[in-house]
């Protein structure tokens, strides 16, 4: 059972979280996770990274003119999160819903300690949000990924990349990132984290499964 940092409490509800690169396939496999909780008449909710009406025009903005420093585009991400979890996410956990998340803290420990800004700033940045019940991380072949969405506009590459702007060191930048993510996100979430390999086809049925035969055992009967 999640807890809320600020008062120590637990939470009456579930939180699970999907993380990977884009393409990886984890935003399938939550929304079919979602259809299927909703199927069994389970209260859910469902959350995306970067989904905040007044900040993503400012995030694909910024982005696509390089305006934004590593400082500021960890500001602007953390803004994003803590509006939907202090109006969404907190609320519902409270009231005993299934929260699913696309993309969680984690992403943004990885993104921001890549581009170069401190680990311990970061955590501290998102101390007050509660850990998941359960994290999925999405390991797929970084050909396979890139194949997906593609090198232009890609925004693998947006978020991977070291520096900013300099995308010739892709490859590298992925592998950093994930190597980050996968040290801080198991290091926190400890038991509650899991490792999901996707394979190269667009529905992966075991993936799904292992996904609801877990989350199954964890939040009882609706």
């Amino acid at each position: 059972m999640a807890c809320d940092p600020k008062t120590g409490s637990e939470l009456p509800g579930t939180l699970i979280v999907v993380e990977g690169v884009d393409g990886s396939g984890k935003s399938t496999q939550i929304y079919l996770l979602k259809r299927w909780l909703e199927m069994e008449r389970y209260k859910v909710y469902f959350s995306a990274w970067n989904s905040a009406p007044i900040v993503r025009p400012a995030v694909k903005r910024g982005k696509k003119k390089m305006l934004l420093t590593p400082l500021t585009f960890s500001l602007i991400h953390a803004i994003d999160f803590s509006d939907r979890y202090e109006r969404q996410i907190l609320p519902l956990l409270q009231a005993g819903y299934i929260v699913l998340c696309d993309r969680y803290i984690y992403t943004a420990f990885a993104r921001d300690t890549t581009r170069g800004c401190s680990l311990e700033w970061v955590r501290k940045l998102y101390g007050f949000a509660a850990i998941p019940d359960i994290t999925f991380y999405f390991k797929l072949p970084l050909d396979i990924a890139i194949s997906r969405k593609g090198i232009a506009g890609s925004c693998i590459a947006c978020t991977a990349a070291i520096k900013m702007g300099k995308n010739s060191r892709l490859h590298p930048a992925i592998t950093a990132l994930t190597a980050i993510f996968l040290t801080v996100a198991s290091a926190i979430a400890g038991t509650n984290f899991s490792m999901t390999i996707s394979s190269g086809d667009r529905f992966v049925p075991r993936s799904i499964s292992l996904t609801a035969f877990s989350v199954g055992g964890m939040i009882g009967n609706p």
